[in-house]
């Protein structure tokens, strides 16, 4: 393996050749922390028979792509997944090694981390390069990752650092950053790895596969008109979901009104939901906990209709309509249609 040690290392998920759209996220801050290290951007990418994935990951920011590329790779499964990736971790030794907060990624990172010894930030929201001074040691350390995460429930905003471990290990919620524009005249090195797996890591065997495409796609969306408990039940997301069709959005929900049962988790905005940046966010009967507000709070611009004037929501509202949403929803429908 050529010399590539230290830097910043991305793990790349991919399914069916397609890059998740996560690892791409996570590319344009790793960029942003390689620089401020002064060290490369490297990604390490699983599967079988590539394509243009390795050149789609270097146009969207990274230095070096690592492949492992095997037949027993192409499709995730945790045993093979994990011992490949910690060896190439082990051989290359970054200081950082990033994953997207997905399914898979949540499964794969603690084990790489057990394996390296080290430790093991999850679901950040941020992620920073800076110093740290131990106030029991006296230590001062340098360039250490910070690992910015909400605590507590979301009441809190916890910095982690790990500074006598490496690598610092971290996985990134879906959404909370923002994909870097690819530039297809970037250049960067393909360095193709040796697999090696025994019998333990191929004990599991996949005999079927059944993917559910989303019914609702969030993320992608340009306006989002989410209801939260004032709704009150299931049949008044039927006028939520009118507005978001007049407007041609999707419609969103607060975990209160997931949780009440009133519409399903895949629509849920918030901490433990989707993060979202529509151009228009319109957010109904939503009191606006930290929780949900740390999910819709960078949306281009956000509406909030609630009946409390004091409602945490208006905070970050650039417009805020103090009455009830079955009236004012309505009004909004006909002045809309009517021009």
């Amino acid at each position: 393996m050529p010399d590539h040690t230290g830097g910043v290392l991305v793990f790349a998920e991919q399914d069916g050749g397609q890059i998740a759209e996560v690892s791409l996220e996570l590319l344009s801050r790793g960029r942003e922390l390689a620089d401020a290290l002064g060290q490369h951007l490297a990604v390490i990418l699983l599967g079988h028979a590539f394509t243009d994935q390795p050149q789609q990951l270097i146009a969207h920011g990274c230095d070096v792509v690592y492949t492992a590329d095997d037949p027993r790779l192409d499709v995730y499964t945790t045993l093979p997944y994990a011992r490949v990736v910690a060896d190439a971790v082990t051989a290359c030794s970054p200081e950082v090694v990033l994953f997207g907060a997905s399914p898979a990624g949540r499964d794969l990172a603690p084990r790489v981390a057990s394996r390296l010894r080290t430790g093991l930030t999850a679901d950040c929201t941020d992620l920073r390069i800076g110093d740290h001074t131990d106030p029991v040691r006296k230590t001062e350390y340098k360039n250490l990752l910070y690992q910015i995460r909400p605590a507590f429930g979301g009441n809190i905003i916890a910095t982690i650092v790990t500074p006598n471990h490496r690598p610092q290990m971290a996985t990134v919620r879906e959404g909370v950053m923002r994909m870097p524009e690819p530039d297809p005249a970037r250049t960067g090195q393909v360095v193709a790895l040796e697999v090696a797996l025994d019998a333990e890591a191929e004990a599991v065997t996949v005999i079927e596969r059944v993917k559910a495409e989303r019914t609702v796609n969030l993320k992608g969306a340009k306006v989002v008109v989410a209801g939260g408990a004032g709704v009150g039940s299931p049949e008044g997301f039927e006028l939520i979901r009118e507005l978001a069709h007049v407007l041609g959005g999707e419609v969103g929900a607060s975990r209160a009104a997931v949780d009440g049962g009133f519409i399903g988790h895949d629509h849920q905005v918030g901490q433990t939901g989707t993060t979202v940046r529509p151009k228009l966010y319109i957010a109904a009967g939503i009191s606006g906990s930290v929780q949900h507000r740390a999910g819709m709070s960078e949306s281009g611009k956000i509406i909030a209709i609630n009946t409390d004037p004091e409602a945490p929501i208006f905070s970050v509202a650039h417009y805020g309509i103090v009455g009830d949403l079955f009236e004012v929803i309505p009004m909004m429908i006909e002045a809309y249609r009517s021009k």
